[in-house]
């Protein structure tokens, strides 16, 4: 189970969208807001990874054999803790779990003492960049088109993303294999 602290911040600007749609007053700001977290929203599960840097807390197999972490790609990870049967987590000295980090971005833990515990509790940093300026452009132009057309669309029965906006973010999609 994954759980991810939402930083707040959005992959793409209310400034840019705005600039986009030709809008100067401030009476839409909420709107265009909720709808650049949403795009931004889709385009990390199109693309398969987090954008902007968070901390995540997921729940593992306390197991011998290495558990893949769920959120990519993985910057750090800051604490593995034993849970109990009860239920308490108990945080897990450096020799009682293995993490790696491999070159795709995915993390990777495993239990290297038997124990109790049937459970791992992993806290971890995950994101493609520490703030919205090291989001590649062709990611934010996405989420931009893609707010700007739900903007467009209000009201419609039916909308339909661009295909723009999967053809940019295409080259950054990473899919996994179950």
């Amino acid at each position: 189970m994954l759980t991810d602290g939402e930083s707040g911040a959005t992959a793409a600007s209310l400034a840019e969208l705005k600039a986009y749609l030709r809008i100067g007053g401030v009476e839409e700001d909420g709107a265009l807001e909720g709808l650049l977290r949403g795009a931004g929203a889709l385009c990390e599960r199109f693309v398969g990874q987090w954008l902007i840097a968070r901390e995540a807390r997921e729940t593992v197999a306390a197991s011998a054999s290495w558990q893949r972490l769920t959120a990519r790609p993985v910057l750090a990870v800051t604490e593995v803790a034993a849970i109990d049967a009860e239920g308490v987590a108990q945080p897990l000295p450096v020799d009682g779990y293995a993490v790696d980090i491999d070159a795709q971005g995915d993390g990777w833990v495993r239990a290297t003492r038997a124990g109790e515990a049937r459970l791992l509790s992993v806290t971890y940093q995950a994101g493609m960049a520490p703030a919205l300026d090291g989001v590649p452009e062709a990611l934010r132009q996405g989420i931009v088109r893609l707010a700007a057309d739900h903007y467009l669309a209000r009201g419609s029965e039916s909308a339909t993303p661009p295909a723009v906006v999967s053809a940019l973010w295409r080259p950054w999609r990473r899919m996994r294999l179950a």
